[in-house]
């Protein structure tokens, strides 16, 4: 299943904590992307935050996923889940053709 994964950040953490927590949560998002459960990821452009095309079993997966990285622990990150899947109404165009 495909789930975008739309991250916000909601409470800017200061330099300090960005010292902290950066060193951990690059390599942890790295670590999902090589794992497979992030397909592609982006910085968003209109706030703080990413947006991860995630390939997961669920959105429950999706959610338990992301609420590891450090910036969500921290609480210093929010995620909005949505899940995706093919245009199934594309489907009426091809029947009986």
């Amino acid at each position: 299943m495909k789930v975008f994964a739309i991250g916000t950040i909601t409470s800017p953490p200061t330099a300090e904590q960005q010292q902290q927590i950066m060193p951990k949560e690059v390599p942890h998002t790295l670590q999902l992307y090589l794992d497979g459960k992030i397909e592609q990821f982006w910085f968003r452009q209109d706030r703080p935050g990413v947006i991860f095309l995630m390939s997961v079993a669920s959105v429950e997966a999706a959610k338990a996923e992301v609420d590891r990285l450090p910036l969500t622990e921290g609480g210093f990150m929010t995620f909005e889940l949505i899940p995706a899947g093919p245009l199934a109404p594309l489907g009426r165009l091809i029947q009986g053709g």
